[in-house]
């Protein structure tokens, strides 16, 4: 046929596929089970378990003409092969018959399973793969009633062994699918686990120190087949027919995954529903079917019993607790004798509906709106973000992708995974840094420059791209030429920008300078091209679209000639103590958070706000996709959502505010923020077939991850897509860091120790400890050791803080990961000594 597809059939059912496809992937297709063991659709087939076998009948061909040989009805002749095909391993070929249930190939398989269970323990009562277990599904399918092997010959292995601090391995349970390893060395790049012997005696172990050294490890045990590989906080947790499933999205960073909470009532938590597990949900064009083990283990801060549960109100220097009502006219009484002095201050952790609410407030009485994160250039992702329609997964040759300023690996791992894959696909990738980072590996072009010439940097790439002439002096080296041409060669171009050694003014600059080399290479207003920023919270470009600015000097400026402050989920004064010091002095301060933080104690009043899992919502991923996460358990004590607590504060002070619900609070965003026009509850609630098709009843085939059933949110249009014209305006070349010393560059960690990490048990053997990370050639000056503490002093401010020597980090800086204990925002002069 001439349609350009491969027709064959599966026991007599006609089905067209494109070339290339596997039959057991047409199958799947085509609504036929074929069962696998070993074969994965995100993995390369490797055909080991054997689980698939089919018998295949090809056409028979004439030797002299090499035309099909035919009956005498006109039919082909199909000659099938004498032995069974594995399914996984053999793409389709046109006029072939596939036998699925043939007495042949269902004897085949049941001999498989029979042999699997030959060293398969008898488990299933305990195990914690039971009720969702493939190997237990495929055994009632497809095994044998009776075992012809005797029980005692089973070969008996250890069980519950560390792979490393978050996964367990029972070794008897293990089917040497690899499933794990290769998800490691194919899609992760972190070969970590492996096999060791031989035969019967075959295992997993782990090649690295810690133990499974991988942010992904969690993922193995989604794909994993059976229950060999379980995770440290749900290992005989409970059973999955106990539990209920939630829809959520990850509120660690800008990918925006999809995950569901299942959740159970328990004794020991004195009857309340809580969280069990936190697992993938398929969302193709944000996560697929994976997650990172932050987004998958740290859930514990959202039920941790340090959060705050009642309204608390400062009384003779003292917070205490109060009711609601006392605490709401408290609040809306000391808002309203601050008169128009009033700074509103948000953390990107808030929804879209908490951020408008807060705004509306705030511009209501006449104040100012800030971001608490420095972050620039939201307004140049919004006018050129990522096109409508765009998905990472769909980059392949041809496409150029640029990261500059950030680690993908530790501010957002599964765009690391995505960008990774990428590349193995074909797609020029460019990382342009002033460390070293883990996606240099798969780049084509890894550009290095020093701290505080980012925006030089930047605008030599825009030169190279363009050729514009009043950037002429800025050449840049070969390096930069090839890379810059390559942004201009490209059918696509997305640029992913942090804002690592940088304050707003340079991260804006970066921003601007990147929206201009897009927009004047044609890659912008399409799928697959445009600006997307790498921040570190998960509704940064949400904030943004409500009308969140960071400062244009500092919060503390800002707070200076304040009357009053309301922040919401944001610990400015933890982050800095000179924000710290005006709040202090600021006439009031109104504070929603979960914890008892360094801001909060500065409050006049506490609000105690519900987190992800007791609330629903929407964020707004860096690639602009807005997307709806719904309440899994019910909420702490009285903890209230944050847009209903700025609600009941509206009122008091002014009326309005009518909305009752995050669904009405989005109809009146989507007539005010511009792109928004599309969002609605029902709209993001849609879902459409995906593949590969996981979640279904067979489970074997992608996996446990969860089908998505609750929405795959709304791609929204950037200016650029609406037929906008893009002025970027002119490049501010900010100053050097001022001051003597060595620069002292703030770093995310994935594992940091925010309020939103540290309340987690799981994590706790891996989050990052507050270390001065030094070069070898600057220890050796300064005469440090490994781990001898040392004193930094910048700005009348001094700590003392264990020095670590890193290969890596640039000469003439010193590394701090954020959140561990030092409090800094942007890079500073710093004097370094050994501590007396």
């Amino acid at each position: 046929m001439s349609d350009g597809l491969v027709h064959l059939t599966f026991d007599g059912k006609a089905v067209a596929v494109a070339p290339g496809t596997l039959i057991v992937d047409a199958a799947k297709h085509a609504g036929i089970d074929v069962p696998v063991f070993c074969y994965h659709p995100k993995l390369e087939p490797v055909g080991m378990c054997r689980m698939c076998l089919v018998e295949i009948g090809r056409p028979t061909k004439d030797r002299t003409t090499g035309e099909p040989v035919r009956d005498a009805e006109g039919r082909p002749v199909l000659q099938y092969g004498p032995k069974l095909e594995t399914a996984c391993t053999t793409p389709v070929g046109e006029g072939w018959d596939v036998r699925v249930v043939s007495e042949k190939a269902v004897e085949g398989r049941r001999e498989v399973v029979e042999f699997l269970l030959t060293s398969h323990p008898l488990d299933c009562p305990v195990c914690d793969k039971g009720g969702e277990c493939p190997l237990q599904n495929l055994t009632m399918a497809h095994g044998p009633g009776r075992s012809r092997f005797l029980y005692d010959d089973k070969i008996h292995l250890d069980k519950h062994v560390p792979l490393g601090d978050l996964i367990y391995l029972d070794r008897e349970r293990c089917i040497q699918c690899a499933r794990c390893v290769r998800f490691q060395e194919e899609i992760v790049g972190d070969p970590v686990i492996g096999f060791f012997e031989r035969g019967r005696k075959l295992e997993i172990v782990t090649f690295s120190d810690p133990g499974f050294d991988s942010i992904f490890s969690g993922n193995t045990t989604d794909i994993c087949p059976v229950g060999a590989l379980t995770t440290a906080d749900f290992r005989f947790g409970a059973r999955p027919w106990e539990m209920n499933a939630a829809a959520s999205i990850c509120p660690h960073c800008p990918v925006g995954c999809n995950l569901t909470l299942n959740t159970r009532r328990e004794a020991r938590s004195g009857g309340r529903e809580v969280v069990k597990r936190v697992m993938p949900r398929q969302n193709e064009a944000v996560n697929e079917i994976w997650i990172c083990d932050k987004g998958r283990f740290a859930h514990d801060f959202a039920t941790s019993d340090r959060r705050l549960t009642q309204p608390l109100v400062r009384r003779q220097g003292r917070l205490v607790e109060v009711g609601w009502g006392e605490a709401l006219d408290a609040a809306a009484a000391g808002l309203r004798s601050a008169g128009e002095k009033l700074v509103g201050i948000a953390g990107a952790r808030a929804s879209n509906e908490d951020l408008h609410m807060l705004r509306r407030l705030v511009e209501g009485r006449g104040g100012q709106a800030y971001l608490d994160r420095t972050l620039g250039g939201g307004d140049l992702v919004q006018a050129v973000g990522a096109g409508s329609g765009t998905r990472l997964s769909g980059l392949a040759q041809g496409d150029a992708v640029l990261v500059f300023a950030s680690d993908l690996h530790e501010e957002a791992p599964v765009w690391y995974l995505a960008l990774r894959q990428a590349a193995l696909r074909g797609a020029t990738l460019l990382v342009a840094h002033a460390r070293p980072t883990r996606l240099e590996a798969e780049a084509r072009f890894a550009l290095r420059y020093s701290y505080g010439r980012e925006v030089e940097t930047a605008m030599s790439l825009l030169h190279a791209a363009t050729g514009r002439k009043d950037l002429e002096n800025l050449a840049g080296s070969g390096a930069i030429a090839a890379a810059g041409k390559a942004l201009a060669e490209a059918s696509n171009v997305l640029v992913f920008y942090g804002g690592e050694g940088m304050d707003t003014r340079a991260s804006t600059a970066v921003a601007r300078t990147f929206a201009d080399l897009l927009a004047s290479t044609g890659h912008v207003g399409k799928p697959k091209n445009g600006l997307a920023a790498v921040s570190a919270a998960a509704n940064w470009q949400g904030a943004w679209d409500m009308g969140f600015r960071p400062p244009a000097q500092s919060l503390t400026d800002a707070l200076k000639s304040s009357g009053a402050a309301y922040v919401v989920a944001s610990d400015p004064a933890g982050d800095d103590p000179a924000v710290a010091q005006a709040l202090d002095s600021a006439g009031f301060v109104v504070v929603h958070e979960l914890y008892r933080t360094a801001t909060a104690e500065l409050a006049d009043v506490v609000f105690p706000a519900q987190s992800f899992v007791e609330r629903e919502g929407t964020y707004t991923s860096g690639l602009r996709r807005v997307q709806r996460f719904y309440p899994a358990v019910p909420p702490l004590g009285g903890a209230r959502p944050d847009w209903q607590i700025t609600a009941e504060i509206g009122r008091r002070l002014a009326g309005g505010f009518e909305e009752n619900s995050p669904s009405e609070i989005m109809e009146t965003i989507r007539r005010e923020a511009p792109g928004y026009a599309r969002v609605t509850y029902p709209a993001l609630a849609q879902v459409e077939k995906q593949w590969p098709d996981v979640g279904g009843p067979d489970l074997y085939f992608g996996g446990t991850s969860y089908a998505n059933g609750q929405g795959m949110g709304i791609s929204l249009p950037s200016g650029a897509d609406a037929g906008a014209s893009i002025a970027v305006g002119q490049v501010e070349r900010p100053k050097p860091v001022a001051g003597e010393g060595m620069l002292l560059v703030p770093v995310e960690r994935l594992y940091d120790r925010g309020a939103t990490v540290l309340p987690s048990q799981t994590l706790a053997g891996r989050m990052a400890e507050a270390r001065l990370e030094v070069s070898t050639a600057d220890a050796a000056r300064l005469g440090l050791q490994p781990g001898q503490m040392v004193e930094i002093r910048w700005n009348g401010r001094s700590e003392k803080i264990p020095a670590a020597i890193r290969e890596g980090v640039p000469a003439g800086a010193v590394l701090i990961p954020r959140s561990t204990g030092v409090p800094l925002t942007d890079p500073v002069r710093v004097e370094i000594r050994p501590a007396g």
